[in-house]
């Protein structure tokens, strides 16, 4: 007796359909189709395989996969991740932290970090660096948390 078993996804602009069938002679059949909206196919494949394995086989593929996916670099959503501060961002940073009078240091650091383009967590990083307490928007870091904290020389208590 033939039996199939199909699932469908869509990821990203591809449509991909997986089908699982057994046949008379005791054979698992997996079929991969990845297409388009307009029907262009841009993945497909087969693999046959004794119907007892396929369990495993599904486990080993998920492990390879996994394992693939870590291999690649993930893209950062942040458009100046890893890109160099310069003296007019810094500026820029330190001017916009010290003048907030209201709200919290996180929504400030998000708001920061998107016009920015950057991480909250870099944004919260170069505060301290530019001499700027990180958990009190509109504060200066003292000179004893600026050492501790790595600020760039000169900037803490208003020395730029």
């Amino acid at each position: 007796m033939t039996s199939t078993f199909y699932n469908e996804m869509k990821l990203g602009e591809v449509n991909y359909r997986l089908s699982a069938t057994t046949d008379s002679e005791e054979s698992l059949v997996l079929d991969l189709l990845g297409s388009l909206d307009s029907g262009e196919v841009v993945a497909d494949g087969r693999l046959r395989m004794p119907v007892e394995g396929g369990t495993a086989v599904g486990r080993l593929m998920a492990r390879v996969l996994t394992a693939h996916s870590r291999l690649r670099p993930r893209p950062s959503r942040h458009a100046n991740a890893n890109q160099p501060w310069t003296e007019s961002l810094d500026a820029e940073l330190r001017t916009t932290w010290l003048a907030a009078t209201e709200g919290s240091a996180p929504a400030l650091a998000r708001s920061l970090a998107d016009a920015m383009q950057r991480s909250t967590t870099a944004i919260r990083a170069r505060l301290a660096k530019v001499g700027c307490d990180p958990d009190v928007p509109g504060r200066e870091l003292s000179e004893t948390g600026a050492t501790l904290l790595g600020a760039n020389s000169g900037t803490a208590q208003g020395k730029t």
